[in-house]
């Protein structure tokens, strides 16, 4: 166990972690309140305008065996330190010029992002005794929403006073932000690579993670992702179909569903301390299911199936990430795992808002894709249900 979690500048390992998550979803944001003016003055098609807000997630599922090995191979501390880099640089070349440059940028950002995916829970498992892992990682899926959120909330407004370029340039400033606080909580490791041992020296092997574990966590994800980037894309389009809600009020739906991850992100952690986490997971798995369930039967209560629905989503990936790291026997199967979890998670997660936006367009409802989230909820409770069960309580 790294000295450094319980030492003085433990706190700024924990604020660096936070500043990091600021990073992980908010630049990819960014693009959404602008795409009009990007649709205008670069004269991207809607197909290429649908192409471009799903790169992100295509590189977190296509990209994860590269991540997992950049955080064996070059060691967590410099792995985040080209994450960081690599934010920064997509940043600028997306919003540098034309069309094919703001593709590149995208390509960059998510694949600098997919090592951040991959490495933090890493760093978390390490550096942090199992009494603390859980209000970190807390710490880090809130933050993820947080920088979604904040960045959604300055784009349109800066957009309007300076431009779309520098609108999506901003968020470069989460990465300077972050890299500055990362190099002073890490010292020069931040610089040198250095390769993961094969075990933890000096900590006890944790259990086995066997295949069927990995597989069950990989199945809880993958419904938990399809469900999150379903519900996100067509939330708003399916409150103004069926309740005639103009876009600004629609919209309220998705930032209810996006602000409310934060209560879940730091809920879970708090709650495992004195529940069980399958009774955690199960309970997430309640909430999440009054989303399709509501908004089939009581869409006017809209408001009340978004927020329950953000407090899943953000709960959900938390105790996921967890388990990971709590299951895992050391810091290379770790990154194995998450490499397995998040890359099979991510790619149902990516063909998410195209399918259910084919089958609404094919049926003219919106009955079909809530009963496909509905099937996606369902495969989250029995995945997680079926692997929980196996976490070891913190000590």
């Amino acid at each position: 166990m790294s000295d450094l979690a319980r030492a003085p500048r433990g706190w700024l390992l924990m604020l660096a972690i936070g500043l990091i998550a600021l990073n992980m979803r908010g630049p990819l944001v960014a693009v959404a309140p602008v795409i009009a003016q990007l649709e205008d003055d670069l004269g991207f098609t809607p197909v290429e305008l649908g192409f471009l807000t799903g790169i992100p997630v295509l590189c977190f599922a296509l990209a994860a065996p590269l991540a997992s090995l950049a955080g064996r191979k070059l060691g967590p501390e410099f792995a985040i330190t080209l994450t960081l880099l690599g934010v920064l640089f997509g940043v600028v070349v997306r919003s540098a010029g034309g069309g094919a440059l703001v593709m590149l940028g995208t390509v960059i950002l998510g694949v600098a992002i997919t090592i951040g995916n991959i490495v933090v829970p890493l760093i978390i498992r390490r550096d942090f005794t199992p009494a603390r892992q859980g209000a970190a990682m807390g710490t880090y899926t809130a933050a993820l929403n947080i920088g979604s959120f904040l960045t959604s909330m300055v784009s349109a407004p800066l957009a309007e006073l300076l431009g779309w370029r520098p609108a999506i340039a901003a968020s470069g400033l989460f990465a300077v932000a972050a890299a500055a606080v990362w190099v002073i909580a890490v010292g020069r490791r931040a610089f040198i690579p250095a390769a993961v041992p094969a075990s933890d020296p000096g900590r006890p092997a944790g259990k086995l993670s066997s295949r069927w574990i990995t597989a069950a966590l990989t199945f809880g994800f993958a419904g938990q992702a399809f469900s999150y980037y379903g519900v996100t894309a067509w939330l708003p389009s399916l409150l103004a179909d069926e309740l005639g809600m103009a876009p600004a009020a629609a919209g309220a739906g998705s930032s209810l569903f996006q602000i409310l991850a934060i209560v879940g992100g730091l809920g879970v952690p708090l709650a495992a301390r004195f529940a069980s986490t399958t009774a955690v997971g199960l309970t997430l798995g309640l909430l999440w299911l009054t989303v399709p369930l509501g908004l089939l039967l009581a869409p006017e209560l809209w408001w009340l199936w978004s927020s329950f629905g953000g407090i899943a989503q953000g709960g959900g990936i938390t105790l996921i990430f967890l388990a990971i790291i709590r299951l895992a026997r050391d810091q290379a199967s770790a990154a194995r795992m998450s490499a397995v979890v998040q890359g099979t998670g991510y790619s149902f997660g990516a063909v998410a808002p195209t399918l259910l936006g084919y089958v609404h367009g094919v049926t003219g409802a919106w009955t079909g894709p809530l009963l496909m989230i509905l099937c996606s909820v369902t495969a989250f409770i029995l995945g997680t249900a079926l692997s929980l069960r196996k976490v070891p309580k913190p000590h």
